[in-house]
């Protein structure tokens, strides 16, 4: 891997063979590519009553099998005498590898807050948190204020905060029982946006928008 603030010390290929270990999701973890967000999923297969989507991912975890096969190729072809470097060139993007990490508090939060947020895969947040985990008694108060206005904390865009100016002027709060209406709507088409607005809109703690509204 590459990293810019990290000094890391990962497990070579190259110099040894690597584990027969894989990482392989269960069969409720298998994610529809996302509409909005070409860099991952969001919306898992719905699993639990058969149908199409089911065979689907099933058929995702027969197609993970065969990297066993893959792996038993490549011990066989190291046997052979083909250098590790040339033979791991053929083993699955999903094998686990381990690597020493090294870097500065900062930077870690850097990294957490990154890794930690809602829109990052799956994955790399399960590995975050664990990272956050480690972190906590060893620098309590840190973590504590990193909580407090990184990762519990709300940043609102200029468009939210001109959709939220106009909610509070229109008094619309939370016990008023009243419609939304335009107030609060998001001057935006961005289906994104709109989206991102609406779980801002949760934590918040504001009335829900019309569909149609946003």
């Amino acid at each position: 891997i590459r990293h810019r603030t990290a000094n890391v010390n990962e497990y070579s290929a190259r110099y040894s063979i690597m584990p027969d270990r894989f990482y392989t999701p269960t069969i409720e973890e298998v994610r529809k590519q996302s509409a909005s967000n070409r860099q991952g999923g969001e919306e898992r297969f719905s699993t639990g009553s058969g149908g199409e989507e089911a065979r689907t991912a099933e058929e995702f975890l027969t197609y993970l099998k065969d990297v066993e096969s893959a792996y038993q190729r490549y011990l066989g072809l190291t046997d052979q005498g083909v250098s590790r470097e040339m033979a791991r060139i053929g083993l699955p993007v999903n094998i686990y590898t381990e690597w020493y990490w090294k870097c500065d508090l900062h930077n870690t939060l850097r990294f957490l807050g990154l890794r930690l947020d809602a829109h990052a895969q799956s994955e790399i947040r399960d590995y975050a948190r664990a990272m956050a985990a480690l972190l906590e008694p060893i620098a309590p108060a840190t973590m504590e204020a990193f909580r407090d206005y990184e990762m519990e904390s709300i940043r609102l865009t200029r468009l939210e905060v001109e959709a939220l100016r106009s909610e509070i002027a229109a008094g619309l709060d939370r016990g008023s029982g009243g419609s939304p209406g335009e107030a609060g709507s998001l001057a935006t088409d961005n289906r994104r946006e709109r989206s991102e607005w609406d779980a801002k809109r949760g934590v918040l703690g504001l009335p829900a928008r019309e569909p149609g509204g946003a």
